[in-house]
């Protein structure tokens, strides 16, 4: 505990401003007379108390002499002392609760409910008892009911209190006030105080030193026979206001980097309005699907729908949907073309991998490929600790001849240990454009739990063979989001702290650079 706090001292020249107070004035006039009398210095502290004015006062003037030159000499000096707490100063003016206690029990004695009223009667109670000064009748008909055990009490508490309250805690020892401490009646406190000496340049007139350069100065040459305070050249200036990223645009420039490293090349993902064909029907999504439903796809009404497609990939979708083919049986269905049409927000960047692949095939000759996107998708999500309406996915695409299940899950570990992240778990799962299919956890050590963090697998003849690829060529990809695995590397347990109108900005200030160790 501190008796004082240090002043600042650009704020403490009161006494050479002209809106200095006359009794600030006086606290550093007395100071330096004091300090021209004695020999070997003086106390702060006691000089607070013999001039009647609070020890912070005294402090700010020796901050203020100090900041105008060698003027004094002062030295931080710490000493401990025993002072009582509040509750303490009321215990040495009122008694302990104990005591209390047994001077509020009448000789006729006192029913034990109506003690515990009293705001002293639950602990005086209870030390009472422990000093054997009261004593508990049971048995009462009225029910329990205090009497005194003694006739006469010697409060201890009290006059311990008194001693330090008088400044003779030296005559208590050690035990009595840690006691007394225990009890929160007592606190020992560092004191710190200046002992303040003269200074090289001391003198009882303090001559206002001028802090700026003027133009009249220079001109008048007055500046010859001014006083100038010190610059400190040390002093921190005032940090720069800038921008800051935020913590999910620090984890994209590394997900971006870990592809580019891995020979991936970046999809366009400027367009977050699709339509169901390339978003649903081009991945072979039947279109009576759940997820094509307005509780899980936000659709647009303006413009509702889109006319523009390639005409003979549009009809052997439609055939593949309806009638199967390339080995599959399809979905027997009737499928639309204004079901296709639809505009909606897209729903996943797996769009734009269906369009980039549909690109790869008009190629005369396909050559291999590894795309990567990383942008916003939107769903009509229900908000939790761990879902939002609207975030980032970020998908890998590799197409070559031959590739199988192992390669996907090679490209994983690769992929995930460059991000930092070793606890990986892979779980059978079901998406219609990718078989087989794969969903991928990692570990939270802020939830304690396996959370999914990307999902997986090898896309479909359905989709790929329809587009115009070869039919020896596979294609393996996988996507997760980009919220979650921010949150495992900041500690972030709720993802509404990390993006939306709550987010603290302070924590995207303070949070540090991206370095996703491997």
């Amino acid at each position: 505990m501190w008796v004082f706090m240090e002043a600042d001292v650009t704020s403490a020249l009161f006494f050479v401003t002209q809106g200095s107070s006359m009794a600030d004035t006086g606290v550093v006039e007395t100071l330096l007379q004091r300090i021209e009398k004695a020999d070997d210095g003086v106390d702060s502290l006691q000089l607070a108390t013999s001039l009647g004015v609070d020890h912070q006062t005294v402090v700010g003037a020796v901050k203020s002499l100090q900041a105008v030159g060698d003027i004094i000499s002062a030295d931080l000096r710490s000493s401990k002392r025993w002072e009582l707490t509040e509750e303490g100063t009321e215990t040495a003016e009122h008694g302990s609760h104990e005591a209390r206690v047994f001077g509020s029990i009448p000789l006729e004695g006192l029913a034990q409910s109506e003690l515990m009223k009293l705001s002293f009667g639950k602990i005086g109670f209870s030390k009472a008892m422990s000093n054997k000064w009261i004593r508990l009748d049971k048995g009462h008909e009225g029910g329990p009911r205090i009497f005194r055990s003694v006739e006469n009490i010697e409060d201890q508490v009290r006059e311990r209190l008194l001693l330090v309250q008088t400044g003779s805690s030296s005559e208590l020892e050690e035990k009595e006030k840690n006691e007394l401490k225990k009890r929160k009646l007592l606190s020992e406190v560092t004191v710190k105080t200046y002992w303040i000496t003269r200074g090289d340049s001391f003198s009882t007139t303090v001559t206002k030193q001028e802090t700026e350069l003027s133009a009249e100065m220079i001109a008048s040459g007055s500046w010859k026979e001014k006083k100038f305070k010190p610059y400190n050249f040390e002093a921190l200036g005032v940090a720069p206001e800038c921008g800051h990223l935020h913590p999910l645009m620090k984890v994209r420039t590394q997900f971006r980097q870990i592809f580019l490293e891995m020979g991936f090349t970046e999809m366009p993902t400027n367009n977050f309005i699709e339509s169901s064909f390339w978003n649903f029907d081009s991945l072979f999504q039947p279109q009576q699907h759940p997820a094509r439903d307005q509780h899980d796809t936000f659709f647009l009404s303006d413009p509702a729908l889109s006319h523009e497609f390639p005409q003979d990939y549009l009809e052997r979708v439609k055939k593949v949907h309806s009638e199967g083919g390339y080995g599959s049986q399809g979905y027997k269905y009737d499928w639309k073309v204004e079901e296709a049409q639809k505009n909606i927000l897209r729903t996943h960047t797996t769009a734009v991998s269906a369009r980039m692949l549909y690109k790869l095939a008009q190629q005369e000759k396909f050559t291999p490929v590894k795309y990567f996107s990383i942008d916003r998708v939107f769903r009509n999500e229900t908000l939790d600790a761990t879902h939002l309406a609207e975030f980032h996915q970020i998908e890998g695409v590799v197409a070559d001849y031959g590739l199988t299940l192992g390669d996907l899950m090679g490209v994983l570990h690769q992929f995930f240990t460059k991000l930092g992240i070793t606890k990986l778990r892979f779980k059978p799962a079901f998406n219609p454009y990718t078989e087989p299919s794969m969903e991928v956890f990692s570990y939270h050590e802020g939830l304690k739990k396996w959370v999914e963090v990307g999902n997986s697998g090898v896309f479909r003849p359905e989709m790929l063979l329809p587009m115009g690829l070869p039919e020896d060529v596979s294609v393996i990809a996988w996507g997760l989001s980009l919220e979650r695995p921010t949150m495992i590397k900041y500690g972030i347990n709720n993802i509404r702290e990390l993006v939306g109108h709550k987010v603290n900005l302070q924590m995207v200030y303070d949070s540090p650079i991206c370095r996703l160790d491997s």
